[in-house]
């Protein structure tokens, strides 16, 4: 087989169930890894260092997601794009997007970084970090900051190998970042005693490593993407931009959206103290542990949701909703049994402190309420992103991220008195909103209109 079709892959041909199946399994397997990138960090400093340690790698994964919102989402934009592209048969705006995304992306990577390399300490004040762990979270986020130009590189080269069909070459370099940086922590961690500082930079040398491992396979194969590398043509292609903006800027918001509003919620949650802050991060491992299978669906549905619009064939889309709620809610259940059954298994993993455990136990409802939204969310992002609906986008992000997460964590938390438990529930409730709309969207059937109409919004 060539190197071209190895990268280019059709997925509007076979059976619905078993091309998703075949897609997402690398991208669920990809996702597992990095779960378990991020909790590798959290356990071996919850082990080594304490609840202090493991709320400072905690508060600095948050604020390391809030710096990746651009990178998520016009990453995610790009691989709609370009697979939508290859769906059309129009693959030499492909090399376009190549060049605009790896242009643009990696513009912000060095700005952001410049702007948090200033801004971490009024960051890290504004969320109320606790004083037993400021040094540590800032050591932390400083490392993370440093090597942002990495992570923004990896999400970039994985949506496009997505967006051309290729999810098994992403899963293969985030496991070399997942062993690289297992062994650097065991090393800084727990050998050299560096605390959060090592622990985020074997993240950052893990994410380094898998970057350069992925750029060497898009440029080996630049005959096929359409792109040849030269310096002077990475620059951005008018000819793309406009759709890439129009999808990416509602996708931008989303993630910054949500993870603005997770840091709001965060900081009044940071002020009950280092277990309140430990039990939250615990809980955000243990949630992305299903949200792996929830993101894994979502992206390989919303690829084949984008090329079976391309390509004219409406009929598949019902068919890849359908099917992509039913991959995830296996899952979902049987992380739901554990949790009510066995949750010292899971809390148990990062500390062994007594007081962190008892507020966890508190926690189990609240899972179960995130489990049903990985459960019911992927299908309706899959639907919404595939067809390229940019209003809805922005609209899901302006319920799901600000109107809903603040709105019922002050309604809970705040004016019902809740305390760290409304903060927690509001939280969770937010995450059930984007079902709500995409249901309304799929079953209206509004999303047909963006088959017909795929080639003049490229075009245009």
């Amino acid at each position: 087989m060539s190197e071209k079709k190895e990268l280019i892959r059709d997925l509007t041909n076979g059976s619905v169930p078993k091309t998703l199946l075949n897609f997402a399994m690398p991208l669920f397997l990809s996702g597992l890894l990095q779960t378990v990138y991020n909790m590798v960090d959290m356990v071996i400093v919850g082990r080594v260092v304490g609840p202090e340690g493991l709320a400072a790698v905690s508060i600095g994964g948050e604020l390391l997601m809030l710096l990746t919102f651009v990178a998520m989402g016009f990453s995610n934009a790009g691989q709609i794009i370009i697979s939508r592209y290859v769906g059309e048969g129009r693959r030499d705006r492909v090399g376009m997007m190549v060049a605009t995304l790896f242009t643009l992306l990696m513009s912000c990577a060095v700005i952001l970084m410049v702007v948090f390399l200033f801004a971490h300490k009024f960051m890290l004040n504004w969320i109320n970090t606790p004083p037993e762990s400021y040094t540590m979270a800032r050591d932390y986020i400083m490392t993370c900051i440093c090597g942002l130009v990495f992570i923004y590189g990896y999400n970039l080269v994985s949506a496009i190998l997505r967006g051309m069909g290729d999810s098994r070459h992403p899963f293969m370099f985030i496991a070399i970042a997942s062993v690289i940086n297992l062994i650097l922590d065991l090393v800084f961690v727990a050998g050299m005693r560096m605390g959060p500082f090592g622990a985020a930079l074997g993240t950052v040398i893990g994410q380094a490593a898998s970057f350069i491992f992925a750029l060497n396979l898009l440029y080996k194969n630049r005959e096929s993407i359409n792109f040849d590398f030269k310096l002077k043509n990475f620059r951005i292609y008018k000819q793309v931009i406009r759709p890439l903006l129009s999808l990416g800027i509602p996708m931008v918001i989303q993630s910054a959206a949500i993870n603005f509003s997770m840091l709001y919620v965060n900081a009044y949650i940071n002020t009950y103290g280092v277990s309140a802050v430990a039990v939250t991060g615990i809980a955000r491992n243990l949630e992305r542990v299903i949200n792996i299978v929830s993101q894994a669906v979502s992206s390989a549905g919303g690829a084949m949701i984008s090329q079976a619009l391309g390509a004219g064939k409406i009929n598949r889309v019902p068919k890849v909703v359908y099917t992509a709620f039913f991959v995830v809610l296996v899952p979902a259940c049987i992380m739901a049994v554990i949790t009510i059954f066995h949750p010292e298994w899971l809390f148990g993993l990062f500390t062994d402190s007594a007081e962190v455990m008892a507020l966890a136990m508190t926690y189990i409802p609240i899972a179960l309420i995130q489990y049903a939204g990985a459960t019911v969310r992927p299908a309706s992002f899959a639907l919404i992103n595939g067809s390229g609906n940019s209003k809805l986008n922005l609209t899901v992000a302006l319920l799901d991220g600000i109107i809903c997460r603040i709105g019922f964590a002050l309604l809970l938390g705040v004016w019902l008195g809740w305390g760290i438990r409304g903060f927690w529930y509001g939280n969770a409730f937010a995450g059930l909103a984007p079902s709500i709309v995409g249901g309304i969207y799929l079953v209206s059937g509004t999303w047909k209109k963006y088959a017909s109409k795929a080639e003049d919004i490229q075009r245009s």
